[in-house]
């Protein structure tokens, strides 16, 4: 198996890792950081011309051309690499080492405060000064859909969407012989090939994956029966968890593309099949003792836990402009289709907002996991914001309430559910953030931007425009 992770003693300072470079037959180097969106930037430059003073003195870009980032009039910003992050990138033709960069001005030569990066930073920093916990650990299961074509069009007089899929069960009647055996909708769950015709696209994806140092615990085909997949990393710290992340998607849309297939992480691009989630599970520890785990605790959870998920559900609507933030997002969260969207909490009941695993009892394995989340989301920003809510939780013994163990749906309970709408969850975090301000983890200007944008590029944008089906309904009216 090919290692694209340089060996820790390359990662000591600039010097040794462009001489491990050297050694290695690099040819190139790539910076990337990462915008408002969760979507990487990235410029490369011959290896040649890197010297150790261009790590000193950071490598400059124009601020002004990134969403969300600087106006014109102060459009320069510098990037420091994170050594820990150096890799080589699987897909490029040229040997190219790839660096992660944090955001900085120039001027000062400070932190960004626009940088989504340096926001995570910024959270561990403050939940390290509260002294509840000195690690936080986040495992997302992020689920995709594989799709061999993808056709739409907008326009003042005309839109549409056409996905298809060599899984698809609108295919039954196709000519061609490959497509058959297809998954029936909501009937993809652990098929066998020749029902799981993805099987081996999951397993180079994986083995990328684990080349680029992502451990993988499991992958296999979802639900959805149209090429819904999930590949599940072994959870990790973070800051560490969210750089895999973006890794995670790149590999598998360019792994994806090897194949002649187009991967989305849109959370709901197939009607009436299921959506895809990116359910987050997440626990706090300190001096490498988890803090989740009471023997005696409802589903073995200790008080702080609780306290952890009482912060979360209070928050939950203004967490989702973050952690669910595009208009797709809540074609998925839809009341009584078992999508997760009652702000309630249960051991194993994934009909809950909020779920305890209890697949094992070791104290280790004791987490929450929230499941609204979807992996259309900044990963950094959605981190930073559930960890900010589960310890305002702690720190005001917020209480969850009472768990609810039924099936919400068979048992007709009326429960809290999360927003509606990107626009309704933007209005949450616009009227409940001041849990994001402190340590100065968000500012108030970047909340209002981050708002500002979403509405008027996404919100506004999408509800402004005739829907499709809204034909079928009001043309004759």
């Amino acid at each position: 198996m090919a290692q694209f992770v340089p060996p820790d003693s390359a990662k000591q300072n600039a010097g040794a890792l462009l001489a491990w470079a050297n050694e290695n037959d690099v040819q190139e180097l790539d910076v990337r950081f990462v915008d408002v969106r969760g979507i990487v930037q990235h410029f490369s430059m011959p290896l040649a011309t890197v010297d150790e003073g261009m790590f000193e003195d950071g490598f400059g870009f124009d601020g002004s051309s990134v969403r969300g980032f600087q106006a014109i009039n102060e459009s320069d910003l510098i990037l420091f690499a994170d050594l820990n992050t150096a890799r080589i990138d699987p897909f490029f033709t040229a040997r190219t080492l790839t660096l992660t960069c944090d955001v900085y001005d120039p001027i000062d030569r400070v932190a960004y405060p626009n940088d989504p990066r340096g926001v995570a930073k910024r959270a561990l920093e403050y939940v390290r000064s509260t002294g509840i916990a000195d690690t936080v650990y986040f495992g997302p299961e992020a689920e995709f859909f594989l799709l061999s074509n993808v056709r739409y069009t907008n326009g003042p007089n005309i839109a549409y969407y056409e996905v298809d899929s060599h899984e698809g069960f609108w295919n039954t009647g196709s000519a061609e012989p490959g497509l058959s055996y297809l998954n029936r909708i909501k009937e993809g769950y652990f098929p066998l090939p020749p029902l799981d015709k993805t099987q081996d696209v999951r397993a180079e994806m994986v083995r990328v994956m684990m080349e680029c140092g992502i451990d993988i615990e499991v992958h296999h085909h979802e639900v959805g029966g149209a090429g819904q997949g999930e590949i599940d990393m072994r959870f990790d710290s973070m800051l560490d968890m969210a750089d895999k992340l973006l890794w995670y998607k790149y590999i598998v849309k360019n792994v994806a593309q090897r194949y002649g297939l187009i991967a989305t992480f849109m959370p709901k691009p197939i009607f009436s099949d299921n959506g895809s989630g990116m359910h987050c599970h997440q626990s706090l520890w300190k001096g490498g003792q988890p803090l989740f785990f009471d023997e005696g605790g409802y589903a073995q959870l200790s008080e702080m836990a609780l306290h952890y998920i009482g912060g979360i559900l209070r928050h939950a609507p203004a967490i989702l402009a973050f952690a669910a933030p595009t208009t797709n997002s809540y074609r998925r969260l839809v009341p009584g289709y078992e999508a997760p969207v009652n702000l309630v909490y249960s051991k194993r009941n994934r009909s809950a907002a909020v779920r305890i695993p209890m697949y094992s009892k070791s104290p280790k394995a004791k987490r929450i996991e929230f499941r609204a989340p979807d992996p259309s989301c900044n990963p950094y920003l959605a981190f930073s914001a559930m960890v900010l809510a589960g310890i305002d939780g702690i720190q005001n013994k917020i209480s969850p309430g009472d768990p609810i163990d039924v099936d919400l749906y068979e048992a007709g309970i009326e429960t809290p559910t999360v927003p509606g709408s990107l626009g309704a969850a933007l209005d949450a975090l616009a009227a409940d953030h001041e849990f994001l301000l402190k340590g100065g983890v968000f500012t108030k200007e970047y909340i209002e931007g981050y708002i500002d944008i979403k509405r008027t590029t996404e919100a506004d944008p999408v509800s402004m425009r005739p829907h499709p089906y809204e034909f079928n309904l009001y043309l004759d009216i």
